[in-house]
């Protein structure tokens, strides 16, 4: 349950992503670019079990004309986009483009994992389908 009460959806394999964030982070340190996270996160989650799958495609539609192409690093257990970072720290713009990353996917949660620090910083992000409305 998150602090409203509310059950978390994909509870167990945010975990499990973030535990294998953490042993990724402690087998080869930090500071590297994000290229090498995303793929010994890959060579984890194999390692572990976890089904996913690196560098799908998406479309970005405008007016139903294709303008580009979103392309996540990971997408674990067919629901949960994972966005690694080599970042000072997660700010709002990291979680608004989670939020876009959800919305182009279709998919409702995302693990974003920042690598840049000793310590991993990540952060779980939920596309509700009640979105606040930016007009006051």
């Amino acid at each position: 349950m998150d602090a409203n009460g509310r059950e978390l959806i994909f509870k167990d394999e945010v975990y499990s992503i973030v535990s294998c964030a953490f042993e990724v982070l402690n087998g080869i340190g930090h500071g590297l670019h994000e290229k090498p996270y995303e793929n010994a996160l890959a060579v984890e989650m194999l390692h572990r079990g976890i089904p996913f799958v690196q560098q799908p495609r998406f479309p970005v539609v405008w007016r139903n004309q294709m303008v580009g192409e979103f392309i996540p690093d990971l997408i674990a257990y067919g629901q949960i986009i994972i966005d690694t970072k080599t970042i000072e720290r997660i700010t709002q713009i990291e979680r608004g483009q989670m939020l876009n990353y959800l919305r182009i996917s279709k998919l409702s949660v995302g693990v974003i994992l920042n690598f840049k620090k000793r310590k991993l910083e990540w952060e779980r992000i939920v596309l509700s389908s009640i979105q606040p409305s930016s007009l006051a």
